[in-house]
């Protein structure tokens, strides 16, 4: 099974993946709480009474989540600020349903640029810091097709102005994505792991 790997600057990055207990809870629930008031003003709605301890819910869950996910979703804030900024990097099969998906994506998102990453070669990236839709967060989405796996890192803000000034730091992050895969060795049941070369 295909896992992610990346190296995020711990001096700029929280990790949320693997971030059990208190550590990073803080900057978990600011960033979830950020995410939710995105999500409430990209279709119309105020702030809920109870959206801070949905908040606070969800930032005790996520690790356990992430934990779940084993390696295919990796997750951080900003440092900083994180309310500015988070980052999610997946890796999905690339089934025919998911290229399909792709396929069906608005014209805006056919504005990508190349981008090359250190371990998964080139791949797209798609800048929208200007969204079409005001109540639409800017965002960074870099994308790499290997053939059988889709990667994909996304980073999303809430500040249409100071977003630019952070996405040296997410190319930094997007570079570093690797995928690790463990091969079986023989009929053994040892498991042979082979880091990205």
């Amino acid at each position: 099974m295909a896992r992610l790997q990346a190296d995020a600057d711990p001096r700029r990055w929280v990790p949320v993946t693997g971030s059990l207990g208190l550590r990073g809870r803080r900057a978990r629930k600011r960033a979830i709480g950020m995410l939710l008031a995105q999500a409430n003003a990209a279709v119309g709605r105020a702030e809920r009474p109870g959206s801070r301890v949905a908040a606070w819910a969800m930032s005790q869950a996520a690790p356990l989540l992430m934990r779940r996910a084993d390696g295919r979703v990796l997750a951080w804030v900003w440092k900083d600020d994180p309310e500015l900024l988070v980052a999610l990097a997946q890796v999905q099969q690339a089934t025919p349903q998911v290229r399909a998906a792709r396929a069906m994506m608005p014209i805006e998102y056919d504005d990508t640029e190349s981008f090359r990453g250190t371990y998964l070669g080139v791949g797209e990236k798609l800048v929208m810091d200007l969204p079409p839709d005001p109540r639409t967060p800017p965002f960074a989405t870099y994308t790499w097709d290997t053939g059988t796996h889709l990667v994909t890192l996304t980073a999303v803000s809430a500040d249409r102005e100071r977003f630019g000034t952070a996405l040296g730091a997410v190319d930094e992050v997007a570079r570093s994505l690797r995928l690790v895969d463990d091969l079986p060795v023989g009929e053994s049941p040892d498991v042979l792991r082979l880091d990205p070369s």
